[in-house]
């Protein structure tokens, strides 16, 4: 049985990897509707600006009446340099060799909405790549995961085997930082933990 006093939430958000984390913590929406928002950079946008503009435009797109909507937008950057989900083969080559034993940053921005309010978050997690050779990159790219991945690659697939190092929310890399979005939702009236009484 449900509990009457306990807000709906709405995930705003395609990415079966978000529902995955959220499952983690014990966190079901009651509903999942990605907004359908322009995820077009702006001339001269950096990486941090851009997806906490981006998460913001997705929590506002959803209708929600009374619920609690958590919206996210994850990027990858390579210094200024934004490269979000690769359109072909050929730009995922391009991105994977462009972070190829080099650090990078991914950055995860986080808008909740209960009502007019908004709480928002950003996390950004510093990620070492691998040297790749050609025969790792070639074999990587033929497992298709590179698709509908920011920098054309996903840390809980295959790819994990190219990541020795990282400095900061493993989750964030993921897809959404569990324990800000905890926080978030929490902040926003959603009991996370069950009932605090």
């Amino acid at each position: 049985m449900s509990n009457p006093q306990k807000p709906r939430l709405i995930l705003g958000s395609g990415s079966p990897r978000r529902l995955e984390l959220l499952a983690q913590i014990g966190v079901v929406p009651d509903a999942v509707l990605p907004p359908d928002v322009d995820e077009s950079v702006h001339a001269g946008e950096l990486p941090r600006d851009y997806v906490k503009r981006i998460a913001r435009a997705k929590v506002d797109a959803v209708a929600a009446e009374d619920a609690i909507v958590l919206c996210a937008d994850t990027t990858v950057a390579a210094g200024r340099r934004i490269m979000g989900k690769p359109a072909d083969v050929d730009e995922a080559r391009a991105f994977l060799t462009l972070l190829s034993g080099r650090r990078h940053n991914v950055i995860t921005a986080m808008a909740v909405k209960r009502g007019d309010r908004v709480w928002t978050r950003d996390v950004q997690t510093a990620v070492r790549m691998k040297r790749l050779s050609v025969a790792e990159m070639d074999a990587y790219l033929a497992t298709d995961d590179w698709r509908g991945k920011a920098g054309g690659y996903a840390i809980q697939g295959p790819a994990g085997a190219f990541i020795p190092w990282l400095n900061g929310s493993f989750t964030g890399v993921v897809g959404l930082p569990l324990a800000e979005a905890a926080t978030l939702l929490m902040a926003a009236g959603y009991p996370v933990y069950g009932d605090p009484r």
